[in-house]
């Protein structure tokens, strides 16, 4: 037996499962669903079948449904069940809640009814892929799912071109191919991504490469299963406006402003967009 039954004060416990593999659960996680009065979970099968393995009895208790559908009445009858003097345990689905979970709102009405919250940590997609995809991990940004459309993808991936720090990504093997594609074509086809799929289970890949290598295999080859993309991140310019303005004022003396920004971009390795948009104002002016 790998739990203990442990008192456990009024509050609402978020409780950290695995990702894939089940003997990635901590033993206070264990002992938080063996012990709490009521217990919620994004999936209920998968919650049933997690504690199952693991010998903990569901006892006289039922296991409530909180996903994007239930509506704003399963959480408030949580924190209700709190506020009566009884500990509800929270589980997703897979990984850490309030992740790209609707735990979320369930967290956000706990603060606002200043009920008792807390957290038994456990696996993580995000953190796991980042240990293993080779990127620099001292500054990240996670941006979960981006939008389904080309449009809408593209411009959200503009707004993340300049963060300091690895992007981090979940998405669908069905759109693998067009995410990889657009992330090329707004970030840089030739800047360094991985793709991590299936971690910590039995099939478990990492990929790595630029986004452009990257897009053509998956372009065609939809992967199975979850999967998190890393992208490095944006590498800011390291010459001040003043100096790209001056560069460009003496390349277009015996340049066209076409020529003059290629040329600028890249001595100065900065995206030709914007040193077109530049050239193309000093011309004007």
């Amino acid at each position: 037996m790998n739990y203990q039954m442990v008192p456990l004060a009024a509050g609402l416990y978020f409780v950290g499962v695995p990702i894939g593999t089940a003997r990635d659960i901590t033993l206070r996680a264990l002992d938080v669903l063996a012990s709490a009065d009521v217990l919620a979970a994004e999936d209920t099968r998968s919650l049933r079948k997690l504690m199952d393995i693991h010998g903990v009895p569901l006892r006289d208790r039922r296991i409530v449904a909180l996903h994007d559908h239930s509506g704003d009445g399963v959480a408030a009858r949580l924190v209700a069940a709190v506020k009566e003097g009884r500990s509800v345990a929270y589980a997703s689905e897979a990984g850490m809640p309030l992740i790209a979970d609707p735990g979320f709102e369930l967290s956000r009405l706990a603060v606002k009814e200043e009920i008792n919250l807390t957290c038994a940590p456990g696996p993580s997609a995000v953190l796991t892929a980042l240990a293993l995809g080779g990127l620099p991990t001292d500054a990240f940004f996670f941006a979960g799912f981006l939008p389904n459309s080309m449009a809408a993808r593209s411009t959200a991936l503009e707004k993340l071109k300049d963060v300091a720090g690895t992007l981090v990504f979940y998405e669908s093997p069905k759109r693998l191919g067009a995410m990889l594609r657009d992330a090329a074509t707004v970030l840089g086809a030739g800047r360094s991504a991985a793709v991590c799929r299936e971690l910590t289970k039995k099939f478990e890949e990492l990929r790595r490469g630029s986004l452009e290598e990257l897009s053509r295999i998956y372009e065609k080859n939809a992967p199975k299963g979850e999967i998190v993309v890393l992208v490095d991140r944006g590498h800011l310019e390291s010459v001040n406006q003043v100096d790209i303005e001056e560069s460009l004022r003496a390349a277009l003396k015996e340049m066209s402003v076409r020529d003059a920004a290629d040329m600028v971009s890249q001595a100065h390795d900065l995206p030709r967009r914007k040193v077109y948009q530049i050239a193309l104002a000093l011309d004007k002016a």
